[in-house]
């Protein structure tokens, strides 16, 4: 069976991974994942081919399409891309187009979906079914009204079915979306996604981190680092506030998108116990090694933290509702504390960092009864669905 994902990040890598995690479970499969925003330094399985479309990014304002590429102008992109993919269909004949979030996002990608959809339509028919992957929470739209009517419009035209990595009893997608009835194809909750620590990675991280008896761990994370500076700048700051960093060490992921002079502050920080690193690999492993995780509250890195096992401070993004619903319903089920603006000064973060930074190394923090196996679970829906 030939699956192929389209996946478009356009601010963060968050979308990305998430859809590679899905990837990484299709292993019986053929997959060919298509990705179109800046590239990400990633080692894929056998399984998995990469196509990577000419890059497309967006501001954080979200005002805009610009072309990773400058010397390449945002509509010869957009041309280049359309016939990439048209051509990638026409070639591979999939037996499913997997799009990430469209279209209950990314409706600035239409200029390619909408053909490569209607080619499937046209003329792979039945033999190609269309697959929308979605996240737990929408972000809000100023006319929820004229959004939804064209979402479920593209649904019931195009696709075959939905598939909403989240868990039902912790957030449903009828809290951000008001009119599910009128969608007529399936929706399927596969539970949400994440990779879960390697318990040898956990050991040696913390063996090659001296992290021995009474010491302490403390990672801080941004996602991709595009909006996350405020708060790992915070970080350093309230590190130095704690009454004793002897037996702490903070380990500091930027993230590759960070802008450069705020990685080159934060690196101006890195010491004995302080140390400063781009990316890692083996983030949920590092999650799983440490006592005390500060970060975002992004969709893969508060699954992280579940599948960690870790208490975590979390620094909602403001821009939309997104973050701060998925974090304040997380709460409810794992040790989890939102912090507001007013949370990032050194003296106050020092605080929360030592109340929060308590769990003993060898501890486990009881699993929350949540399903944190969307991976897998997407790839035997599509398996059992026998629509092959």
């Amino acid at each position: 069976m030939k699956i192929l994902i389209y996946c478009q990040h356009v601010l963060g890598v968050g979308h990305f991974f998430r859809t590679l995690e899905i990837a990484r479970a299709m292993a019986a499969f053929d997959v060919v994942l298509v990705t179109g925003g800046d590239k990400v330094d990633v080692i894929l399985p056998a399984h998995i081919r990469q196509v990577h479309l000419p890059g497309l990014m967006m501001d954080e304002a979200f005002t805009g399409l610009h072309s990773v590429n400058p010397e390449i102008p945002v509509e010869a992109v957009k041309l280049e891309r359309q016939k990439a993919l048209l051509d990638l269909i026409k070639t591979e004949r999939p037996d499913v187009f997997f799009i990430e979030l469209y279209p209950f996002g990314r409706r600035a990608f239409r200029f390619e979906l909408i053909p490569a959809l209607a080619f499937i339509r046209h003329h792979l028919g039945k033999t190609c079914k269309v697959v929308c992957s979605l996240r737990d929470i929408l972000v809000e739209k100023k006319d929820s009204l004229k959004y939804e009517t064209r979402v479920i419009e593209a649904l019931n035209s195009w696709f075959d079915a939905v598939l909403v990595h989240s868990d039902p009893q912790l957030i449903k997608l009828s809290a951000s979306f008001s009119r599910l009835d009128k969608i007529k194809i399936p929706l399927v909750y596969t539970g949400f996604v994440t990779p879960v620590p390697d318990p040898e990675q956990v050991g040696r991280i913390r063996q090659e981190m001296g992290v021995t008896g009474k010491d302490r761990l403390i990672v801080a994370s941004a996602g991709g680092g595009n909006v996350g500076a405020p708060l790992l700048r915070a970080v350093v700051n309230a590190y130095k506030e704690l009454s004793s960093t002897e037996d702490v060490m903070l380990k500091v992921c930027t993230g590759p998108y960070m802008a450069a002079e705020d990685k080159a502050y934060l690196r101006s920080f890195a010491g004995k116990n302080i140390h400063i690193e781009e990316f890692t690999r083996e983030f949920v492993s590092l999650l799983g090694a440490s006592d005390l995780s500060i970060s975002m509250a992004g969709y893969n890195t508060c699954m992280n933290i579940v599948a960690a096992r870790v208490p975590s401070l979390v620094w909602p993004f403001r821009q939309n509702r997104e973050q701060r619903e998925r974090a304040l319903n997380l709460a409810r089920f794992v040790p989890m504390t939102l912090l507001e603006d007013q949370d990032l000064t050194p003296l106050r973060l020092s605080q929360l960092m030592e109340t929060k930074n308590d769990r003993q190394p060898q501890k486990t923090i009881p699993h929350p009864n949540l399903n944190i196996h969307g991976a897998l679970n997407t790839m035997e829906w599509i398996r059992e669905q026998r629509l092959f």
